[in-house]
């Protein structure tokens, strides 16, 4: 069926069958934080099978977090603190063809984490006045760098065996 160099069949050239008809996922790739298919150091078929599959997606694993691990393993754990919307799917919170966030993020920090943790025990303002800041943050521009991004403190947000527990800080 397939002939002997088959653009399908070349890692470097099989997205480029695959956007013929998925072409907003061509689009997705020429954003600024993506997987390296237009470098030809993964193709389409490194996450996805052509010919069908059990998971949903025609995933080369049964699951969207299956698949992710068969690359990023450090995310899968086991983790004695786990984040849960990481456990759950990660697409949840990563775009897997293409996002202009950094780390292919559905939304940017902060805003990709309050859409789910607003406390009042915490910073959860964009521009915290200082008054809930550990101590060592205290003060004008350090507060407002803190509320910009969430990643400043919670650096392991897909979980954590660091005894500083389950707020997944360094």
């Amino acid at each position: 069926v397939h002939a002997a160099r088959d653009q399908v069949l070349v890692k470097a050239t099989q997205a480029g069958v695959c956007f013929t008809c998925h072409q907003d996922k061509r689009a997705d790739i020429f954003r600024f934080s993506t997987h390296p298919l237009r470098t030809g150091w993964m193709a389409c078929s490194s996450c996805h099978n052509p010919h069908g599959s059990v998971g949903e997606f025609n995933l080369i694993k049964n699951s969207v977090n299956e698949t992710c691990y068969t690359c990023h393993a450090d995310k899968r754990g086991p983790f004695l603190w786990e984040h849960p919307p990481a456990r759950e799917n990660c697409a949840l919170c990563h775009n897997p063809h293409g996002s202009n966030n950094e780390q292919m993020l559905t939304v940017r920090g902060p805003y990709l984490c309050q859409q789910c943790h607003n406390a009042n025990f915490h910073p959860s303002g964009f521009y915290d006045a200082g008054n809930s800041l550990p101590p060592f943050a205290t003060g004008g521009n350090m507060s407002r760098m803190v509320g910009q991004n969430c990643y400043n403190c919670h650096v392991k947000v897909h979980g954590s065996n660091h005894p500083a527990g389950a707020r997944l800080t360094r």
